[in-house]
């Protein structure tokens, strides 16, 4: 066993609008199939890839090894160190959290055997990345490894109840396809699925991008539930925001059968609370926040920031249809206040 060391306005082109005018905030998720392999093509080249299977099952076993031990060492501080070299982007984030919201003794893990999905990457790929469904504590997770100076966990998202995988397109050697953050085969390009996923959370039916994403608990009803508590702290004396943010996360897309991609990305979250008259009024901390501010209550402001990861099955753009997400997994990572 080895240890591993927004908001923006959005500028859609036109074409990407007009293929999912048809599509409406409440439309229902496109029908997934089990993860199986595609139906086998051609090869495209015969040369070692920069991530073989065999290599990326080496990784997925070395990191759940080592993500277990350090969550029963006794020394704190520093396997929070080694957690954190093991990670990336938004897990990094999550991770940290994790151990620090625990008094450093985070939640262990049971895993399962993955099916892993390795894109073929040309020999020499300077970021090669690869995916793997497992069970984690019986749920099944979709998880991607992504190899900087070394392999580490960039994301993590759990299947959503009623939800699978699309079938992910294999070539003849079992090897994925990767999809190009640019491509315009499919509804949503994966370079815009974190700001347009960030639109639909903040503005729901209501935005520029009402329906390219598909109804549900971490799009439309977010924002149901933002204007609410938005509406309700004006009521009570406070100004209230909460804005999601694509910011610089990494975006890994595979290619399916049908033609659409499934894409994995993350956002994150900021909620601010600020009291209109100080003399009086206060905010409550959240319990989920106690472990970053001591104080039950705060005299003038709140500010909490999540991380959340998700997975979208886009469709093609020969059929398009609202994106249903259809993992996440996300918490709280840092709060502050006055």
């Amino acid at each position: 066993m080895r240890a591993y060391g927004r908001r923006e306005m959005l500028a859609l082109a036109v074409g990407l609008l007009a293929a999912v005018t048809a599509c409406t905030g409440d439309a229902q998720p496109t029908a997934t199939r089990s993860a199986a392999a595609g139906s086998p093509s051609p090869s495209p080249a015969p040369e070692v890839p920069a991530v073989t299977r065999e290599e990326a099952a080496q990784e997925f076993a070395d990191f759940t090894l080592t993500d277990d031990a350090l969550r029963v060492r006794n020394d704190l501080q520093g396997r929070l160190t080694q957690a954190l070299d093991i990670t990336l982007g938004g897990q990094a984030q999550l991770t940290q959290a994790a151990y620090l919201s625990t008094g450093f003794a985070p939640r262990r893990y049971r895993w399962g055997p993955p099916t892993l999905y390795v894109p073929r990457f040309a020999p020499g790929e300077r970021a090669p990345w690869f995916s793997a469904l497992t069970m984690r504590d019986g749920l099944p997770t979709l998880l991607t490894f992504a190899r900087t100076d070394r392999w580490r966990l960039s994301s993590a998202a759990e299947l959503l109840p009623g939800q699978e995988l699309p079938k992910i397109k294999l070539d003849a050697d079992g090897y994925a396809t990767s999809v190009p953050a640019d491509d315009k085969t499919v509804t949503i390009s994966p370079q815009f699925i974190g700001p347009v996923h960030a639109s639909v959370a903040e503005t729901g039916t209501a935005g520029v991008t009402a329906g390219l994403l598909g109804a549900g608990p971490y799009t439309t009803e977010v924002a149901e539930q933002i204007a609410g508590n938005r509406e309700r702290a004006k009521n009570e004396g406070f100004s209230y925001d909460s804005i999601f943010s694509a910011d610089n996360y990494p975006v890994y897309a595979l290619r399916t059968g049908d033609g659409g991609a499934l894409i994995q990305y993350s956002l994150s979250r900021t909620t601010s609370t600020t009291t209109k008259t100080a003399e009086d009024d206060y905010i409550p901390v959240p319990e989920s926040a106690r472990w970053a501010i001591s104080t039950p209550v705060l005299r003038r402001t709140l500010k909490l920031t999540e991380t959340h990861q998700y997975a979208a099955a886009v469709p093609p753009l020969t059929t398009p249809a609202a994106a249903p997400v259809i993992a996440h997994d996300g918490s709280l990572t840092r709060a502050s206040g006055q």
